[in-house]
């Protein structure tokens, strides 16, 4: 087994494990005056928007609604338009902060299909770059997170507040 020293993330390791049981997207949703804390990057009215802190790439962004929805099918009308109209706001920020050369989006729906948080849908949006999957987690099953979370927030933020387009 390689050893990679990672001291850094400690933060997610003791973030993860203090929730006991409650729906992260949930406690997330309901705390606003820690949305920097949580890295949410925009609340709508039915919907939020959020940097996923165990990010598949830099960027990774996750845009789910405030309701306790499992399926789907469950989301209203509302709430499905919602999340489209903040994926455009997302891509746009992506493409613009960050260069990204195009994307993943989707929903995994249920603990099978990869849903991490199986019980509270959510879109994830994660960035791609030409060359972003390389050697390492082919070869040395390892992934390599580039920038830290808290930058990727700052440099996101200002395009979810409408101040750069």
């Amino acid at each position: 087994m390689d050893l990679i020293w990672a001291p850094w993330r400690i933060w997610y390791i003791q973030k993860a494990t203090t929730q006991n049981g409650v729906c992260s997207l949930c406690s997330e949703s309901k705390t606003t005056e820690l949305d920097e804390d949580n890295f949410v990057l925009y609340r709508g009215k039915n919907c939020f928007a959020l940097l996923n802190t165990f990010p598949y790439n830099n960027g990774h962004i996750l845009i789910a609604p405030y309701r306790h929805v499992r399926d789907l099918k469950d989301l209203t009308d509302e709430e499905i338009i919602e999340v489209f109209r903040i994926s455009k706001i997302a891509v746009n920020a992506l493409e613009k902060s960050m260069g990204a050369q195009g994307f993943n989006i989707g929903f995994n729906v249920g603990e099978v299909a990869g849903a991490g948080c199986a019980d509270h849908i959510h879109l994830h949006i994660v960035p791609r770059w030409s060359g972003d999957t390389n050697f390492m987690p082919i070869l040395g099953d390892v992934k390599i997170i580039s920038e830290a979370l808290k930058n990727s927030y700052e440099r996101l933020l200002p395009y979810f507040r409408g101040v750069l387009k």
